[in-house]
């Protein structure tokens, strides 16, 4: 089986219902997790938020852990943002609010998730002049990460909480499209479980457009707590020769470092 590389979610801080395991700064996060045995952190935060670089590099050096991914759906939750706005002055912040994500990231050396912050198409709006204008903007931030080696990932979520890429296949469809370099998709198993018919069908889809991906068990608590097979998600992965991140984000069940450690305990006994 292949040795798996490990993350864990984490932010400065979250409330119990956000799928956040690990609360505090980017530096003591990454000591916690490597303690957990995890190999790195992706990081929810904002895009203006001043972080430590000094400390954060002395971390990677101390820990060996490193931030696998900069989420940036806090720009949508809190900054009301969002990528295929009507409103001129929406985008043009958004826009600018990517780029300093993309900054971030590049600091961290890491990739950027793109989630809540690509928007919704508005009730009775036309559904491809908003993936048009999506496209067209993402098309930017991918040229502008791609000078800075910063990749962009697509989420995809279900069709509860967005409308706007909540299958591999509709994700998949339209990068094909638009032929956009420098996007990826990144799926999560909970959101899978919703929209997928066949989970594993929908991994091997994003063959070579796979770039990260998140594990969270049916209820959305830590893998290995309920219904799902991640021996075949794990088979379907390692098939496709994805090599990127098993990020765990799930709820903080009983608390975000059990959480973190039943998660990681888990898959390590399945990869053996």
């Amino acid at each position: 089986m292949k040795h798996w590389k490990f993350a864990v979610s984490s932010a400065d801080e979250a409330p119990a219902t956000a799928p956040i395991l690990l609360q505090g700064s980017v530096e003591e996060n990454l000591q916690k997790a490597a303690e957990l045995g995890y190999d790195a952190i992706e990081v929810h935060t904002r895009e203006d938020v001043e972080l430590d670089y000094d400390a954060i590099r002395a971390a990677y050096q101390r820990t060996g852990a490193r931030v696998s991914m900069v989420i940036t759906g806090r720009l949508n939750t809190e900054g009301m943002c969002s990528l295929v706005a009507d409103e001129p002055y929406i985008v043009s912040a958004t826009m600018d609010g990517m780029r300093q994500y993309i900054d971030m990231a590049q600091k961290l050396e890491a990739g950027i998730v793109i989630g809540w912050v690509k928007g919704n198409v508005p009730k009775g709006g036309k559904r491809e002049k908003y993936l048009d204008r999506l496209a067209k903007n993402l098309r930017v931030l991918a040229a502008y990460g791609a000078e800075r080696n910063v990749k962009l990932n697509l989420e995809v979520i279900n069709r509860y909480e967005v409308n706007i890429f909540t299958t591999a296949r509709e994700t998949m469809d339209f990068l094909e499209k638009y032929q956009l370099d420098n996007c990826y998709v990144h799926l999560d198993t909970f959101h899978m479980g919703i929209d997928e018919c066949d989970p594993v069908e929908a991994i091997r889809l994003c063959r070579g457009k796979l770039g990260y991906f998140h594990l969270a068990d049916n209820s959305r608590r830590y893998p290995g707590s309920g219904q799902f097979d991640f021996s075949c998600i794990l088979n379907a992965l390692e098939e496709i020769g994805y090599d990127g991140y098993l990020s765990v984000e799930c709820l903080p069940w009983p608390t975000g470092e059990e959480a973190a450690q039943r998660a990681l305990m888990f898959l390590k006994d399945l990869s053996m």
